[in-house]
């Protein structure tokens, strides 16, 4: 059943590249070889060594060139194939369950946000002022908090919170849905939706999130209402934009300061030039020089977020300065502002 054998493979790759490689590329980038970064390429080895040995018997050409190259390159007493390794072998001393089911819930609820910046028409670009998050597990609450800084990263934001009451940024509104409910209690149904209209929207919305059922009574008969019959609408209270899955809500703040609009043209500009470092074939550890010509707004922008220009693209030398005719170079237009930006590799 190569589906089922190799579809865990496939998520685990995307959760790989997409969260623990992107996660990790400042440690990748140090120029200092200290035990951090050390560790951090020990584990996407031993990591990729492993998948090309999970996926020999499926995709045996692709699993042979990728363990060759990492493998027999680096150790001339290995196996010469894969296919002539030993499978892998479980070690349970190296599974660590709360630290996964940490990073489950912080990675749900990053993607929560991005599905409340993509209701604003927010790009990821753009740094917003606050996220609040609220959980369905009171005792997850606390990782909230722990990992507030990723989630800042990974939603580009300046603020993690806990939602203090999902009423804080929302609304629920409850609409009994009538083909469920009219096709399971016929005649009842007109009185079963007023009796379900009663219930506080907040309290009872957050337990068919939730998954739980709600307890209704008419006529001395208690009825069991299920979360698909029930339709869960979220309002969001003005300035905030709210996304919801199960139990758990993530709400952004996306009105914007003129400061955080000159940080997203900032951001902007960081895209051109990575993506002109991969044009021009540049290591990721390589270091560079960088020269433009920009609008005024977007040269605004840019001097006053250097530092982070610098830091995001490894640039030691930037300048506001005509592009030398024999370096790399972009010109484009986004956001209304104009720019022609060139690099070279820093000596």
């Amino acid at each position: 059943d190569v589906n089922a054998a190799t579809r865990p493979i496939q998520n685990f790759v995307n959760t790989l590249s997409n969260w623990y490689l992107r996660r990790s590329r400042r440690r990748f980038w140090k120029s200092e070889g200290d035990s951090d970064k050390n560790a951090a390429y020990a584990t996407l080895y031993t990591a990729l060594v492993t998948v090309a040995k999970l996926v020999a018997p499926a995709m045996p050409f692709i699993a042979d060139e990728l363990y060759r190259n990492l493998v027999c390159s680096a150790d001339p007493s290995a196996p010469e194939s894969v296919h002539m390794a030993d499978w892998p072998a479980v070690n349970e001393a190296m599974i660590d369950e709360q630290l996964n089911h940490e990073m489950d819930l912080i990675i749900s609820l990053a993607s929560l946000g991005h599905a409340a910046r993509n209701k604003a028409n927010r790009k990821v670009r753009q740094p917003l002022s606050e996220a609040a998050f609220s959980v369905g597990q009171a005792e997850d609450r606390p990782l909230i908090v722990k990992y507030a800084d990723v989630l800042a990263e990974e939603l580009n934001v300046k603020q993690v919170r806990v939602l203090d009451t999902a009423g804080e940024a929302m609304d629920f509104a409850l609409n009994p849905l009538p083909k469920q409910l009219g096709q399971k209690y016929g005649k009842l149904f007109p009185q079963l939706r007023a009796e379900i209209l009663k219930l506080d929207p907040m309290t009872a919305g957050r337990s068919l999130l939730a998954g739980e059922n709600l307890e209704v009574e008419l006529n001395g008969t208690v009825y069991a209402i299920q979360p698909d019959e029930v339709e869960v609408r979220a309002n969001a209270h003005a300035g905030f934009t709210v996304a919801t899955e199960g139990a758990n809500i993530a709400a952004l703040q996306t009105d914007l300061t003129p400061e955080l609009v000159k940080e997203g043209l900032a951001r902007e500009f960081v895209r051109h030039v990575q993506d002109l470092r991969k044009t021009a074939g540049l290591e990721i550890s390589d270091r560079i020089e960088v020269c433009y010509q920009a609008d005024a707004v977007l040269a605004e922008a840019i001097r006053d977020n250097n530092d982070y220009v610098c830091g995001e693209t490894l640039t030691v030398a930037m300048q506001e300065a005509p592009v030398p005719a024999d370096w790399p170079q972009v010109s484009d237009t986004f956001d209304g502002v104009t720019v022609t930006v060139g690099l070279k590799k820093s000596c």
